[in-house]
């Protein structure tokens, strides 16, 4: 008798043992099995095909910058007709700020693109007494939110609406001096902070 209770007592001392081990590694038994799910992807911010949107699905190549994993980046689109691309830099602008507008397409969308910018926003042409090639927008650059403005400094910047050295010179529709916006490495990287600026005059 004294044999068979020495083995039980070995036996749930044993039991005992093994359920301190697992609760002392966080493990929490189960007999249901658990489906993690599969492991998260990255953001391909690539798109295979070219992207267009609406209706602009002929014209020169050009250039805008989508946000895509909290950074901008360049997007090839077509959209100004051939014999006006490069020609007037308020209409380059204008096309530019259209596709910006737009929803991005489907196959960006599956890359992770969207855009920040929103409407109603229009650009023109510089004051009197500005800079040669201020454009102007319907609302104080400002007041955009970052990520939209940097999306626009960005753009116009890399195109012939721009002022050279990645800049381009923006003003609002007051009477508020324009500026000269930057788009630097820093900025697409961030974009949600406010974009450098240099004097206009320079």
């Amino acid at each position: 008798m004294r044999r068979r209770t020495v083995g039980r007592t070995a036996t749930t001392a044993g039991l005992v043992a093994l359920a301190a081990l697992a609760g002392g590694c966080g493990i929490r038994t189960t007999s249901v099995p658990v489906d993690a799910g599969a492991a998260p992807s990255r953001v391909p911010c690539s798109v295979t095909q070219e992207g267009t949107t609406g209706s602009a699905v002929q014209g020169v190549p050009v250039r805008v910058f989508l946000v895509c994993g909290s950074q901008l980046e360049a997007v090839d689109r077509r959209s100004l007709p051939e014999e006006k691309a490069g020609a007037d830099t308020v209409r380059t602008a204008s096309g530019l700020l259209a596709q910006l507008l737009a929803e991005p397409s489907e196959s960006e969308q599956r890359a992770g693109f969207t855009t920040a910018v929103r409407g109603p926003l229009v650009v023109g042409g510089g004051h009197r007494g500005d800079p040669v090639g201020t454009l102007r927008l319907s609302r104080q650059p400002e007041d955009l939110a970052p990520t939209a403005l940097s999306q626009l400094v960005c753009t116009f910047a890399a195109s012939s609406a721009g002022a050279g050295e990645q800049t381009v010179l923006l003003g609002g529709p007051g009477g508020y001096a324009p500026k000269r916006y930057r788009c630097t490495t820093e900025l697409r990287e961030r974009p949600e902070s406010t974009p450098p600026t240099a004097p206009a005059a320079n």
